[in-house]
């Protein structure tokens, strides 16, 4: 299995980053912001930058639709992981034509109200995990499997 764990740098990449008992053991490849947090955290993975910043931005979300084609029509994930933020949505849609599974992790630090990525990726999205409960309301078929941290 091949898994694609995209996210912004900070502390979405540090949520997927804690995922690693799930990822360690499987071909993977990273997209992220080209920021030395990033290249530092992930100095031995195979990272490829996307465009940012991408808040509200429609540039960035065309130039990362670009990025997301180039880079799924060469690596081919079985699944896609991303706990946000925007640079997802385009991975996410993109990816589903390649035939990817997805998952999305909505954020910890959101505990009643959706973010604007989870609403986009939800209609589309294979698994849609949330951390607290309250969230089930927001997101009626997501699953909660409470804090990953």
């Amino acid at each position: 299995m091949k898994v694609c764990l995209v996210g912004s740098s900070g502390g979405h990449l540090t949520h997927l980053y804690m995922l690693k008992p799930f990822w360690q053991d499987k071909e993977r490849f990273w997209v992220t912001f080209d920021k030395d947090d990033a290249k530092s955290l992930l100095v031995n993975e195979t990272m490829y930058p996307c465009y940012y910043p991408t808040n509200r931005s429609l540039k960035a979300l065309l130039i990362n639709m670009k990025i997301a084609w180039r880079i799924l029509r060469k690596e081919r994930p079985d699944l896609i992981i991303s706990s946000g933020a925007a640079v997802a949505v385009p991975f996410f849609y993109l990816g589903k034509l390649f035939g990817a599974k997805t998952v999305y992790i909505e954020v910890f630090d959101r505990i009643n109200k959706p973010t604007m990525t989870g609403k986009m990726v939800y209609p589309i999205t294979d698994r849609f995990i949330v951390e607290w409960e309250e969230m089930e309301k927001v997101y009626p078929k997501a699953v909660n499997l409470g804090s990953i941290f």
